[in-house]
């Protein structure tokens, strides 16, 4: 398989959008936007609402990639916010559906000052390869850049540096 490297994330405000840019210059990969196939309401309180119902009902929404494949990949780093203590529900579809078999996944998230909650645990039952470390910022504005020391630790963690 060979070893290019996607970065396939979500981001409902921004914060996930620019961490995986930041991951995608200290790697040279290519960035892929997982967008929910209906999006979600404008409001960030109302969307986190929907998304609670969403994650208590394992409810997965329909998603729409700009790959057709991820065939040529070897890597795949999976972004994502962090609600209701785990991955946004559209991430949930990309982990279920996405062909992630003899490829290495690890994932990245934003969070609001909770943490990764049970993004680790929840993601490996979701696609078994999801077993390389995770990688967790505190979303906001990132001022003065993207916070490099940390996605340099962590790529080399995952054998990427």
């Amino acid at each position: 398989m060979p070893d290019s490297v996607l970065i396939a994330y979500y981001s409902k405000t921004g914060n996930t959008r620019r961490l995986a840019e930041a991951i995608q210059s200290a790697t040279g990969g290519t960035l892929c936007e997982i967008e929910p196939a209906v999006a979600y309401p404008g409001s960030y309180h109302a969307t986190l609402q929907q998304a609670q119902q969403e994650i208590r009902a394992a409810h997965r929404p329909e998603i729409r990639l700009p790959l057709e494949s991820l065939e040529g990949f070897g890597t795949i780093l999976v972004g994502t916010p962090i609600w209701w203590g785990t991955c946004a529900p559209p991430v949930a579809t990309f982990l279920e559906r996405a062909d992630l078999a003899e490829r290495r996944v690890a994932l990245f998230c934003t969070h609001r000052g909770g943490g990764a909650g049970s993004l680790a645990s929840d993601a490996a039952q979701l696609c078994a390869g999801a077993t390389l470390p995770l990688l967790a910022m505190r979303g906001g504005p990132m001022s003065g850049g993207a916070p490099g020391a940390e996605i340099s630790s962590w790529l080399r963690r995952i054998g990427l540096a």
